[in-house]
């Protein structure tokens, strides 16, 4: 397996204020291919997993996340095996989430070449189970993966189980609750913007990144390089995760990269 380098690899374009942002690509598996729908239905193939998260480490990606996205709903574990063989093709820190229930899930996926984990339902119908992770394997290795969506209300809840099952908990509320259990990030996914590619939810995204002390990564949205731009200035996010545009080679990283140094967004090059 080839070693795994940290963020600070390569060449930093230091533009305006904070910590160098990052590219994600997302690839959401299911039956063992790479997919991508629209608001968490129509999933339709955008291809084979190991050969798509070689491609994005060879072009530059920061890093990879890996998201089993039936297995809570199919009550299985995360596939490890594909985890296994995705780990041995890249050398960027990769996060692996989907059916994460305990600490042993964790050790499984670790040992199989993951850096971080995403624990979602589970630790939202098991509050202690962040607690348990972070005591295990550090707050560094603890990802909070948010599904929300904003209702006619105004406000945003979270989702569970893939966006099936809709609490009355809001997204800011549950945020600070996992970040207080010990996570050491927050992956929050709009699913009102979700593969629509008409932007990031700039809102919800500016409100956790300015009120928690961890790094979020927003997801959901993305179509051009300049909704990059505007989640990254205006909704603060430390991180920007996309799927379609990358797998269907609408938009470049290494172009996207460029593009954003350019526009004095601090990015490694």
């Amino acid at each position: 397996m080839e070693s795994k380098q940290n963020n600070s690899t390569g060449l930093s374009f230091m533009g305006r204020g904070g910590l160098t942002k990052r590219i994600i690509p997302c690839l959401d598996i299911k039956d063992g291919r790479t997919v991508k729908g629209t608001n968490f239905v129509d999933l339709r193939d955008a291809g084979d997993p190991v050969e798509l998260g070689k491609l994005y480490a060879k072009q530059g990606a920061d890093e990879l996340v890996f998201l089993d996205i039936t297995a809570t709903h199919e009550k299985r574990k995360t596939l490890s095996e594909l985890v296994n063989r995705i780990a041995r093709h890249i050398n960027i820190p990769f996060t692996v989430g989907g059916g994460i229930s305990s600490v042993e899930d964790v050790s499984v996926l670790l040992q199989n070449g993951a850096d971080k984990i995403s624990v979602n339902t589970a630790a939202f119908k098991k509050p202690a189970l962040i607690k348990e992770l972070a005591r295990e394997f550090g707050s560094q290795c603890v990802v909070l993966a948010i599904d929300t969506k904003k209702e006619e209300d105004g406000e945003w809840y979270v989702y569970l189980n893939g966006g099936r099952v809709k609490t009355e908990t809001t997204c800011f509320d549950w945020a600070s609750s996992g970040v207080e259990a010990g996570a050491g990030e927050i992956l929050l996914t709009s699913m009102n913007n979700d593969g629509t590619k008409n932007g990031f939810a700039i809102d919800i995204t500016y409100r956790l990144s300015t009120r928690l002390p961890v790094p979020v990564i927003a997801s959901g949205g993305a179509g051009t390089m300049d909704h990059f731009i505007d989640v990254f200035e205006n909704g603060r996010a430390d991180a920007a995760l996309a799927a379609s545009i990358f797998h269907f080679k609408e938009i470049g990283i290494p172009e996207l990269k460029l593009y954003l140094a350019d526009h004095s967004i601090n990015i490694r090059v």
